[in-house]
């Protein structure tokens, strides 16, 4: 089952349950997801549905900081009830110290001896991190290390 379908069968349980918080949390995801594939014209497989999840998480953190900044625990609530909700589609973020390795290795394999080639590493490092890390972290440790170096 790919992960589009496990999100619109999951949307059809919260119908059932009459779960209105996790539904619409749900139906704004798949609306995202289906936005970009008419935008797109294509059908997304499981990596860009990630991605399209990654994305709303990030906007979702985003709008918990300026509500919060406005006063509004009520809306930064919702909002933090929905990024738990679609955090349950991607993979389990990895630790600190195996992000770390994952690095130390991505340089040792691309040779990279300063900041120039950042590039390359963190293009590496995108296909096994992708839904398990923050890449703008991830790229500000690659950066700090080949800097340090």
């Amino acid at each position: 089952m790919s992960l589009k379908d496990r999100i619109t069968q999951d949307m059809k349980d919260a119908m059932r349950q009459k779960d209105q918080a996790r539904l619409v949390s749900i139906r704004m995801l798949l609306a995202a997801i289906q936005r970009r594939e008419v935008d797109e014209r294509i059908v997304l497989d499981d990596a860009q549905v990630m991605t399209v999840i990654e994305k709303q998480i990030k906007q979702s953190r985003e709008a918990v900081e300026q509500f919060v900044k406005g006063a509004r625990a009520d809306l930064a609530d919702k909002e933090n009830r929905d990024i738990a909700i679609m955090q349950a589609y991607l993979p389990t973020p990895l630790s600190e110290a195996e992000i770390d390795a994952l690095i130390n290795a991505a340089i040792a394999e691309t040779g990279a001896a300063s900041i120039k080639d950042m590039g390359k590493v963190v293009a590496g490092l995108k296909p096994k991190l992708a839904g398990r890390a923050d890449m703008a972290k991830v790229s500000a440790k690659v950066k700090d290390r080949l800097a340090g170096s």
